[in-house]
């Protein structure tokens, strides 16, 4: 199979996109991406949402926190955060994490074919800002707690299931998570200033009660080689786990991942940076660094969550900055793809394309009211390049 139709193939069934390009080869260090001209050129005017985007592109919102999801009995959550999408028939599903505490958790919404909404209902209950998360091979997903010693929750889309906790994935202040099928483990971030990036190696894939979590150990360079070391005691007291292995490297603030094409991404909101790790050469580089662009203003900052998409542009949302989605190109190019007006006191979280690669689907956490029981939860349509 040729590797764009392989990539295509990812995205329509629901896994993870896989990315090609000079960005992501890794082997040897690639400079971070600079400022350029985006593949869908320059954002419009505002839409009736309070949205900038390309041509051909539109957006709706598709539920509002406090308020009942259109053609359902269910009232959507607060504070929308990390979420993921999952094929479903010949629809989909969407669920998004709740990050208030107490009383996170997170909910989902179902979609028919055509995009309409047939369903809303909650996956996950009584648990503590549930920040972003991450979704499994075996189409489950991972709800964080960005809380000290916080839990990962699995949770079934589909609301048939009770979700699980998973202590064996350590206990620390939880924010992304994202599944390596190839190496059978899951990555893990720590939003904690001196935060660390975590892998967990399961007993049995597909089974998460039981493994080994280990930490990244590298210098404190910003590209170099790396390695993995087990942390003695996941459950993180008396001692955190990011304490535990002398020679793990911190991370100023670790929040969404992503894994694709042996390749894994995240991204530290101290620091505006994405990093890269290559899977195959073991080294790790950066992908992106606001302090490190070489002409005129950065467009990425307060990166937050992250997903990317069959043509290989990484997205990337902001907490933040000027309430934007950029993308990053496998040609080094970073650009915003769009823009949301009068929500500044707001941040984007969730990114999340549909299976066939052709909606995003994120959230506004605070909308234009700057609270939490403002979240709104939108969809982007267009001509996505495959």
């Amino acid at each position: 199979m040729e590797r764009r139709t392989f990539l295509r193939a990812t995205v329509v069934g629901g896994a993870s996109a896989a990315f090609g390009g000079s960005l992501w080869h890794g082997a040897a260090y690639a400079a971070p991406a600079q400022p350029g001209t985006g593949p869908y050129g320059a954002l419009g005017s505002p839409d009736a949402n309070g949205i900038r985007l390309p041509a051909g592109f539109s957006s709706r919102v598709v539920a509002r926190s406090g308020q009942t999801v259109t053609g359902t009995s269910y009232a959507w959550h607060s504070a929308p955060d990390g979420g993921a999408c999952y094929a479903d028939g010949t629809g989909w599903i969407y669920v998004s994490n709740s990050e208030i505490n107490p009383s996170g958790g997170a909910s989902a919404v179902r979609f028919s074919s055509s995009g309409a909404i047939t369903g809303a209902y909650r996956i996950l209950s009584g648990t503590r800002q549930n920040c972003a998360g991450g979704r499994t091979p075996w189409n489950t997903w991972l709800s964080c707690e960005e809380v000290d010693r916080g839990f990962v929750y699995e949770t079934d889309p589909w609301g048939v299931n009770a979700a699980v906790q998973r202590p064996a994935l350590g206990r620390f202040r939880h924010e992304a998570a994202a599944a390596d099928p190839v190496r059978k483990v899951i990555y893990l971030t720590e939003d904690e200033t001196n935060g660390r990036f975590y892998r967990f190696v399961p007993a049995t894939w597909g089974d998460l009660s039981s493994g080994t979590l280990q930490v990244l150990v590298a210098g404190t360079a910003t590209s170099g080689s790396y390695s993995w070391t087990t942390v003695p005691d996941p459950d993180g007291s008396p001692t955190t786990t990011r304490t535990q292995v002398s020679g793990s490297k911190s991370f100023n603030g670790g929040e969404g991942c992503y894994y694709a094409d042996d390749k894994v991404w995240f991204t530290t909101k101290g620091d505006n940076r994405v990093w890269q790790l290559n899977l195959t050469s073991s080294t790790y580089e950066l992908a992106y660094d606001d302090s490190l662009v070489t002409s005129g203003t950065a467009p990425l900052t307060g990166v937050d969550n992250v997903t990317g998409s069959s043509s290989g542009d990484l997205f990337v949302a902001e907490d933040g900055g000027n309430m934007e989605i950029c993308l990053i190109t496998p040609d080094d190019v970073v650009a915003p793809f769009l823009r949301i007006d009068g929500q500044s006191s707001s941040e984007i979280t969730g990114p999340a394309f549909s299976p066939d690669g052709t909606r995003l689907y994120f959230s506004s956490q605070r909308g234009t009211t700057g609270s939490s029981s403002g979240g709104i939860t939108y969809e982007v349509t267009g001509p996505f390049r495959a």
